[in-house]
């Protein structure tokens, strides 16, 4: 790190367990976040804050007049503009230092056209760890898909009305479930979307958040992550609930 980072990020050096050595893996870390909405902002905001060294932001959506309730990383000005380039903009500003790639073929958003596979997989390959902010199953699944063969962690947070989840799969642990342990593939599932049921726009806030924390932890090398586990929140009662999900042996994505 060169004088201006060690001013930048003295505050994360200050604490024993990130210091100097965990502030470069930070720097030199590559996050995928998939989705430049809700979730995705403040993920973005605080990673790009926090000195992650590069961040591939995918999204196949533009800016919408709609979105700007809870989707900070975007502003009026900018509506009709591809999210990504949005992201990029925003992100520039608060860190010149993060190298923003922007990932639009993706369709993170985009449940009526679903990603193209080797397209995921080739940004899962070139990711750390991968953030999982998009708002329906087909694009989850091929995420946890991909992150399973390359041995990938995957972050995955929802936020809907006033509920919100967050868990971390980790391939890397044998004793780790993959998404599809927790929420199996299937076309009778019911997609559930910000456009028809609503969201209160700081629960986004708080899951991007955690999902920021998370990320950090594993890529930092600090903490301990909650992989293995789900965390449910209730924004109305701002009570969390915290389920243990064991690995499925019998799971046709991870299972042995």
């Amino acid at each position: 790190m060169n004088d201006a980072q060690l001013l930048r990020y003295s505050r994360h050096i200050l604490l024993d367990d990130i210091g100097i050595e965990g502030q470069e893996r930070l720097l030199a870390g590559t996050a995928l976040i998939v989705g430049a909405g809700g979730l995705g902002s403040p993920a973005a905001l605080y990673l790009a804050a926090a000195g992650v060294g590069r961040l591939l932001l995918a999204d196949g959506d533009e800016v919408d007049l709609t979105n700007l309730q809870r989707q900070i990383l975007h502003r009026e000005d900018r509506v009709g503009q591809a999210k990504t380039v949005s992201g990029q903009q925003t992100l520039a500003a608060l860190n010149p230092g993060v190298e923003v790639i922007a990932l639009p073929r993706l369709k993170a958003a985009t449940p009526d056209a679903p990603p193209e596979d080797d397209t995921v997989d080739a940004a899962v390959q070139r990711a750390d760890i991968v953030l999982d902010c998009s708002d329906n199953f087909r694009t989850r699944h091929a995420l946890n898909r991909a992150c399973v063969a390359h041995r990938v962690p995957l972050v995955s947070g929802a936020a809907i009305r006033f509920d919100g989840q967050l868990a971390v799969f980790d391939p890397r642990r044998d004793d780790s479930p993959c998404y599809h342990c927790l929420f199996p593939e299937s076309d009778e599932v019911d997609e559930v979307r910000c456009s028809q049921m609503g969201v209160f726009a700081p629960l986004t806030g708080i899951i991007g958040t955690m999902q920021a924390a998370e990320t950090l932890k594993l890529l930092g090398g600090f903490g301990d992550p909650i992989t293995g586990r789900l965390i449910l929140l209730d924004a109305r009662t701002m009570r969390f609930t915290d389920v243990r999900v064991p690995r499925d042996p019998a799971c046709p994505v991870c299972g042995h």
